[in-house]
Parts: C-alpha cells; structure tokens; sequence
C-alpha cells in the first residue's frame, strides 16, 4: 500500500525545505500520496471522515511539519483532536491505526547543535516531539523514527546550503520507503 504524506504547513508557498522535501516525494506518485491538509481546510474545518478514510486507505502516514515554537502548527493539533476520534483511533472499537505505521518529518529552523542538552535551548528535538510519541502509542500506531531537517532558518545565507537541503530530500526519500 501507498504511504500517505499528510503535509501541516501554514505557508507551503514561501516554505523552502519542506516545499523541496515534497518535490522528491511528488516525483514517485504510485508510492506515495501528498495531502496538503492546510490547502485542504483554509478554513479550518476538517472534513474528518475524508480524513479518516484518507488513513484507511493507505498503509503507512508521515506527519510532515515545521516545527512552530518549539511545537506543531495549530492544524496538527486540530487534525489530531478531531480525526483521532474514540471509536476510530481509540476506545472501543478504536483500531484504525493498530499495526499502521506512523512516522514524523519535521524541519526545525533551529541548527542540530542548538537541539541538545548542552545547547543553546537545554532540550533535544526528540524531547520536543515526545507527546506524538505517547499518542502514538496510545492508539496503537507502529512509531517510527523522525526525520528531521535542521537549520531550515540559515536558508540561502548558508554556504552549501541548497546541497544539504538537496541532500535532505533525497534522504527523505529514503526514509520513506524504509517505513
């Protein structure tokens, strides 16, 4: 089955890694899916059963997001509270995700360095994206590693930096079909 790219960027128009990210994905289409979820409901208002068929219909999700303020966009977090429904994702009933395999790709403005305990911010990324790792589990989803790319802020002022976010995406890739 397909993997499904659930894509929560607030401006995937001006984004550059995660925009680069989706046009490696985009060039296999018979193996993965991309679903803008922020051009899908400008508005807001999720469609939660298209949502959640989107999920029954492929094997295994990425979340693919820009780390916000040291979180996920407000959508994510809408997504999550309205398609993660008891009786779908949970409960009684509740096993659309047993089994499935779920994985985060994020980009984080942030460089790797600046990401540890010994850093500039006292934490690591992992440690950040630690409650989608206890939601995944409580609906009994497959995690898997994140893939993450760092110092999406440097952009272009970066020396070597359309190499390394070149590099990024056809790692991504990679990451992708080792789900």
């Amino acid at each position: 089955m397909k993997t499904l790219v659930l894509v929560f960027h607030p401006s995937i128009g001006t984004s550059v890694a995660n925009r680069r990210w989706l046009q490696e994905v985009a060039l296999q289409p018979q193996r993965y899916t991309i679903h803008d979820v922020q051009q899908a409901y400008p508005d807001g208002q999720i469609d939660v059963a298209r949502e959640q068929a989107l999920v029954e219909a492929h094997g295994s999700v990425v979340l693919q997001f820009p780390v916000y303020w040291f979180n996920c966009p407000p959508l994510l977090k809408k997504w999550l509270d309205e398609v993660l429904a008891h009786g779908w994702a949970y409960g009684t009933g509740g096993n659309a995700f047993r089994g499935r395999k779920v994985a985060l790709a994020v980009t984080a403005g942030i460089r790797e360095q600046d990401f540890t305990p010994q850093g500039k911010w006292r934490t690591t990324l992992a440690q950040l994206l630690a409650p989608f790792d206890v939601t995944l589990a409580y609906i009994g989803a497959e995690k898997r590693p994140f893939f993450a790319f760092y110092g999406a802020e440097d952009g272009p002022s970066e020396q070597g930096y359309a190499e390394r976010l070149g590099r990024s995406a056809q790692d991504y890739v990679r990451f992708l079909s080792a789900l």
